[in-house]
């Protein structure tokens, strides 16, 4: 399996490891210590050496609760990170779900648009043609970028206020489904489509779990699928980490979406993740049965 992105072809025959470059200065995870555009590059680099095969730059929050920022705000915190991300020989992905910040980003050169909506946020602006006034046809347009649409049950101002009732597992799929179709009817190929199911977006710590578990009813929608559990409250909650280190626990949720079938997992702490899947890979090396 591969995943068709603006200038690599990633081979999934083997898990890969999405590092994560939060340019904000609300992140949930590292409060804006990747602010300045300086620590920024200089993370970039840190986490190619720590062993990512490819980065994620997002320029505005999307923890709960989080304040939306303006298209020219986003895409100011994003260019100057993106520009030297581009020289370093990995994809690149552009966490946004605008689409000028999208368009802006694919004209940069961006392989991967990583859109937490789906594409289903609608709105024309500054540097967007008025034939591509939403996501999708940004996405068609380009021709030949990746792309990752996720699950997110409301949005988030509002997403874990009332989060997700009943099984999310079919309602997951069901969306992600709906949504890689209609992008395929826009024009995107297959190849280009990941999906993501969206840990912590408006779902129940239960409902999380589920999703885990159940990921091989997710991954018969035919498309490879991004695993976001790096550091997120779930994982606190089920191991009663209070304010702890959640190291530990992101790692043990990225094997297990490995070995239940995920080909992309989007971490911060790439180096304990690398090593984690080097533990799961040399298991698989020795069992007939399976192959890592």
């Amino acid at each position: 399996m591969f995943w068709q992105t603006t200038r690599f072809q990633v081979d999934l025959l083997r898990p890969r490891v999405m590092g994560i470059v939060n340019v904000t200065p609300d992140s949930f995870s590292d409060g804006g210590r990747h602010f300045a555009v300086d620590a920024a590059r200089a993370h970039c680099e840190q986490l190619l050496q720590e062993g990512a095969d490819m980065l994620d730059i997002g320029g505005e929050s999307t923890r709960p609760g989080a304040q939306p920022v303006s298209a020219e705000d986003e895409w100011a915190r994003v260019q100057p990170v993106l520009q030297h991300a581009l020289t370093l020989g990995v994809p690149i992905s552009v966490d946004t779900y605008k689409p000028q910040v999208m368009q802006w980003a694919l004209d940069a050169g961006a392989d991967i648009i990583n859109d937490v909506w789906a594409m289903r946020w609608h709105g024309a602006g500054v540097g967007v043609s008025p034939s591509a006034a939403n996501a999708a046809e940004v996405i068609a347009q380009h021709g030949s970028c990746g792309v990752c649409l996720m699950h997110m049950h409301r949005e988030p101002q509002t997403m874990q206020t009332a989060p997700m009732e009943g099984d999310a597992v079919p309602q997951v799929a069901q969306f992600l489904r709906g949504a890689a179709l209609a992008l395929e009817a826009a024009g995107v190929a297959r190849a280009r489509i990941c999906l993501d199911y969206g840990i912590g977006f408006g779902k129940t710590v239960a409902q999380n779990f589920a999703l885990l578990a159940r990921q091989r009813e997710l991954l018969a929608l035919g498309y490879p699928l991004l695993a976001g559990w790096s550091r997120k409250s779930s994982l606190a909650s089920a191991a009663a980490l209070g304010d702890g280190s959640r190291l530990t626990a992101s790692v043990a949720a990225a094997v297990l979406a490995v070995e239940r079938g995920a080909r992309v997992l989007r971490v911060h702490d790439v180096a304990a993740t690398k090593q984690g899947l080097a533990i799961w890979s040399a298991m698989h090396s020795q069992d007939t049965r399976t192959a890592p």
